[in-house]
């Protein structure tokens, strides 16, 4: 079993190049191969999935797993070519995307530094120099500090309720397609979005806590936030994603790189959106319903919750089918 990274990359390097070479010229078509090449795909195909099973016990977290990961990924769209077919809209939601997300904790785990190590400093900031931080926070945001805005939500229609959901709800698909689309920007502005809407979220909730209104802020933000800062988390991968196929494309083509990851970006972002719907109408018909600061924790960690455990659950990464092409190795 090799433990040497430099080594089990140069003794597998070339298999694994073949069999890029083949998927992209297969273009989702194995029959644009031939007989032969298509047994020699499902030969390489094979082979790169147990050089992936391996990869994963002995060498965690090296980029050598991610790409092994998307390897063998388009290599079983071609091999099984009935997946997409099988799986369909609920295969995907149900599996698909939760995995997609799991594939690249590193990303994640960046995007949510990007996003929360800024709001923290923000927060502080605004609670010590509050003068100043009122400066930068758009007028929108300055209600909760005034007084002006609270929890209750009389004389709220369900017409002007819907209306404000659905302008919730566009807001947030804005932030998180800005988010995912900066990608292509070799991530400056994916970055940028990250931070920015760090630096807002903790300057509103540093000036809250100054001005003896730290209560009323978390209960106004927790049901709905806690569901929206993770799906703009993972948007923030999703944009990462894209960044790292054009500054680091491996051994590979930049775009052949970026056009494998950007599907896989894609994919995240429609597997996002109904979450945002969520987070919209809870903002919209929950938050506002004055049922206090209990209730709305409760609410927001359930989501929330809801929304890791999946991640955990159902994104546990699909053991490699056997039995294609041929018995396996």
């Amino acid at each position: 079993m090799p433990t040497n990274v430099d080594r089990f990359i140069r003794e597998r390097e070339t298999a694994w190049t073949e069999l890029d070479r083949l998927i992209e010229q297969a273009k989702r078509r194995p029959e644009r191969l031939g007989a032969d090449r298509v047994l020699r795909l499902g030969e390489l195909y094979r082979s790169a999935a147990a050089d992936l099973a391996t990869a994963r016990r002995s060498l965690a977290g090296e980029p050598v797993v991610a790409r092994l990961e998307s390897l063998v990924g388009q290599g079983r769209n071609l091999v099984y070519d009935t997946e997409a077919r099988r799986d369909g809209v609920l295969g995907f939601f149900a599996t698909t995307y939760w995995q997609r997300i799991r594939s690249r904790p590193g990303l994640l785990a960046i995007s949510a530094a990007l996003l929360f190590v800024p709001g923290v400093l923000a927060a502080f900031w605004a609670a010590h120099d509050p003068g100043a931080a009122l400066g930068v926070v758009p007028e929108m945001f300055r209600g909760i500090n005034d007084g002006s805005r609270t929890t209750d939500s009389a004389g709220l229609s369900s017409g002007t309720a819907s209306a404000f959901a659905s302008s919730i709800m566009t807001n947030n698909i804005k932030v998180t397609f800005s988010a995912f689309a900066g990608g292509i920007t070799f991530g400056v502005a994916t970055i940028g979005v990250l931070i920015f809407n760090g630096l807002l979220l903790g300057a509103v909730g540093g000036l809250s806590l100054h001005n003896g209104h730290g209560e009323a802020f978390v209960t106004l933000v927790v049901a709905h936030g806690v569901l929206e800062l993770s799906c703009i988390v993972v948007a923030g991968a999703a944009g990462l994603r894209l960044a790292s196929a054009l500054v680091s494309p491996g051994r590979r083509k930049r775009s052949a790189a970026l056009a494998t990851q950007a599907r896989e970006a894609v994919e995240l972002v429609l597997g996002t959106a109904p979450w945002l719907v969520l987070a919209a109408i809870v903002e919209a018909f929950i938050t506002p319903a004055g049922t206090g600061l209990a209730i709305n924790m409760a609410v927001g960690l359930l989501i929330g919750g809801l929304f890791w455990t999946l991640v955990m659950v159902r994104g546990r990464p699909a053991s490699p089918p056997t039995g294609a092409l041929g018995p396996s190795d």
